[in-house]
Order: structure tokens, then sequence, then C-alpha cells
């Protein structure tokens, strides 16, 4: 079985989604084995979004991923990463399709109410990050 990590963030939380989000991952027959509700520290911010750090958008990112709880997620199940950024939908709202996650309830390309790895080694890098429990 796969392993993705799976985070809803701020405004999700903010516009309680978070059930309908959780609902729509079990209806998929994925299993959620670790979850919590945290706000992210700077620091871990920093680390999850390493990759974009010089880009225009890095800093308004940390800004809007510590700016109250998310939900941390490890999802598990066969072709988890492939099948949850599916249902996730584009990044951009007006690319999001409909039936989608983002297609059905975003409203912004910068507060996208989900994020999901995508592939096997971001996965396992922030699945560490966030759950280092689980290591």
């Amino acid at each position: 079985m796969e392993r993705t990590f799976i985070m809803i963030k701020p405004d999700g939380v903010r516009r309680k989604l978070v059930g309908r989000i959780i609902d729509r991952i079990e209806q998929r027959n994925f299993d959620i084995v670790a979850m919590k509700m945290l706000t992210p520290s700077r620091k871990l911010a920093e680390a999850h979004y390493a990759v974009h750090k010089g880009k225009d958008f890095y800093e308004p990112l940390l800004d809007f991923i510590t700016s109250g709880p998310v939900v941390a997620m490890v999802v598990e199940g066969e072709n988890s990463i492939t099948l949850m950024r599916n249902m996730m939908g584009a990044t951009k709202p007006e690319n999001a399709l409909s039936g989608t996650i983002r297609g059905d309830y975003t409203i912004s390309t910068r507060e996208n109410l989900i994020h999901g790895s995508d592939s096997p080694e971001s996965a396992a890098c922030e699945i560490n990050l966030w759950f280092p429990e689980l290591s």
C-alpha cells in the first residue's frame, strides 16, 4: 500500500470543510493512518515549502500556511498519491474540474484548501517532516 501526505490548509479549516474533505477521502476507501490538527510553526512551513524558497509567492505562502490550524494526514491506499491528486483537482480554480475538491470549493489560487504529495519521494519526505513519530 502506498502512503501520501495530505494537508487541509487554514482556509479549509476556517471554512469548515474538514469533514467534507475527510468524507471524500474515506468514501474513496483510503485509510487515514495518522491525523493531527496544528498551527504550523514558521520553521515547519519553511521546511515543507523549501523547494519554493526565493520565488515571489514563497513569503505569502508561509504567512498563509502559518495563519491558522491545518489538518495534517497520512493517507494510505493503492495508488493514493495519484488518486488523491486527481481528487484534489487543479491548483487554479478556473482549471479545477467540478467534482474535485478544489473544483467544488476553492475560490483562490493562493488559498486552495488542500495539499497533497506529488511523488513517492515527496510523500516520504513530507510524512517524515509532519509525522516524525512514524519514521
